[in-house]
């Protein structure tokens, strides 16, 4: 390619001795290096007249230099608030976008395996970080991931191999159903599990899903024979789905994580347990099925969120059902379950629409509201996001619940005759605690039975329900 080693570069980074200093001399402040080091992607991959083998060794070095930075701000993102968390996923994936972005230009001149692997990686942590927000996942990211794959392919770059498969798992194992920090363990599982994964040119019954590398698509499941193409390669999990579930039984005897996950001491072994069935079920050669069958509809519903505006809602703050005001509290329906139903969703001010979120919803031409949890979100556009609703209760109530001398409201999510289910405010129950409460003129006991969930303002205890002679 004559864009490389035309002439001298005209750059900055054109001497190693200067590139080296300016990486030295990085902000302390790691956003603002980062920030920096973006940039040092952008300009240095789009300048003219680097030799192929010196642009590769520059982005390696800016790649090199922004890994303990990019450590520190992920393992802040999750703990953060919403405003620093936006600044945080902005920063990010705005580095991991040019790293991939720059790594692709070194990989067009001279695709060394050192450079591929790099590339893959980068594009990888873009598609990660990209449905930590539910996207939207620009098509152009797959068309890079699988041309890229193509190029190794051809070079026998056997190392780009487990790169290509971590990327082609995690994006096949419907991540748009699962918390931010359920995300992060399923990159560490998926990471460790890697070396069994395999890839195939040809379908079998152990390879679930399938791509073609001459398409900008993620990697879908095999429902039926295609025809047969040379881009088409089919991908499984192989032995990595005994050792899951291997490992799922081992964490669930001993209560510990597994330290070839290298998760830490610290890590919550519930939530490993979550993630491990959720990647089991998706690996598996059979897909997933639903519990209830939809039924495609067009209709609108009245939306409040949080355990405050839930709580507000039922308790006759939100019984006005305008369904003309109030563009966020308005979704489209879009179908409908027993258990539930899926709805369109307009992006303005929707920060807190994520998967885990407590609702209420009062459809049109339903006599009250329903409660349910956020079980699954995509952003579709910059407009739109598409939510699927597990349904709690149809028969929702408020009530103020006595706990440790003192008062607390609670909903009361009704379930089979005798057991109920109630969501509290976040921080307010102490495990094992009975509630009392008086409910239309009867003195009633809740016996815990166990925590069903936990969302960021809420948690919802099962209890078994006494009437007090």
């Amino acid at each position: 390619m004559k864009l490389f080693g035309a002439g001298k570069p005209d750059h900055p980074m054109a001497d190693l001795k200067e590139a080296r200093r300016i990486l030295d001399a990085l902000p302390a402040q790691e956003m603002k290096a980062l920030e920096e080091l973006a940039n040092w992607h952008e300009s240095v991959s789009a300048a003219k007249g680097f030799k192929a083998e010196e642009l590769a060794q520059r982005v390696a070095m800016i790649d090199e230099a922004a890994q303990p930075r990019l450590r520190k701000l992920a393992r802040e993102y999750l703990g953060a608030g919403r405003v620093q968390q936006n600044l945080l996923w902005t920063r990010i994936h705005e580095y991991w976008y040019q790293a991939g972005q720059a790594y692709a230009r070194v990989i067009e001149a001279r695709p060394l395996p050192e450079v591929v692997v790099g590339g893959l990686r980068a594009l990888a942590q873009q598609l990660k970080w990209e449905q930590l927000r539910y996207g939207p996942i620009d098509p152009g990211l797959w068309g890079l991931i699988n041309r890229i794959f193509a190029t190794a392919e051809a070079k026998g770059i056997a190392a780009a191999n487990p790169e290509f498969l971590k990327a082609a798992l995690f994006g096949a194992s419907a991540m748009d159903s699962r918390l931010p920090t359920d995300i992060e363990l399923a990159e560490r599982v998926i990471d460790a599990l890697a070396p069994a994964f395999v890839l195939a040119k040809a379908p079998a019954p152990a390879l679930p899903y399938w791509t073609d590398l001459d398409r900008p698509m993620s990697p879908a499941r095999s429902i039926q024979p295609l025809q047969s193409a040379a881009s088409l390669r089919f991908i499984g999990p192989g032995g990595a789905l005994a050792r899951l579930q291997s490992l799922m039984k081992g964490v669930e005897k001993s209560g510990q994580a597994p330290a070839e996950l290298k998760l830490g001491a610290a890590c919550d072994t519930d939530a490993l347990l979550v993630v491990l069935r959720h990647l089991a079920a998706h690996w598996g050669p059979t897909p997933p099925e639903r519990r209830h069958k939809r039924h495609s509809m067009t209709s609108r519903l009245k939306i409040a969120h949080g355990f405050d505006g839930v709580v507000q809602a039922l308790g006759g703050g939100g019984d006005s059902l305008d369904f003309g005001a109030g563009e966020n509290g308005i979704w489209t329906v879009e179908n409908i379950s027993a258990g539930g139903f899926g709805a369109l969703a307009p992006q303005a001010k929707s920060d807190w629409l994520k998967v885990g979120a407590l609702v209420a919803a009062w459809p049109e031409g339903a006599p009250g509201w329903m409660v349910g949890t956020v079980r699954r979100v995509s952003k579709l556009s910059p407009q739109a996001i598409r939510v699927g609703v597990q349904t709690l209760s149809r028969t929702p109530a408020v009530s103020q619940f006595a706990l440790r001398n003192t008062g607390a409201p609670g909903v009361l999510l009704p379930a089979a005759p005798g057991e109920t289910a109630i969501a509290l405010r976040a921080g307010v129950y102490a495990r094992g605690e009975n509630l009392e409460a008086t409910i239309h003129g009867r003195q009633l006991v809740y016996l815990p039975q166990g925590i069903a969930e936990r969302g960021d303002d809420y948690e919802i205890v099962k209890f078994r329900e006494m009437v007090r002679e």
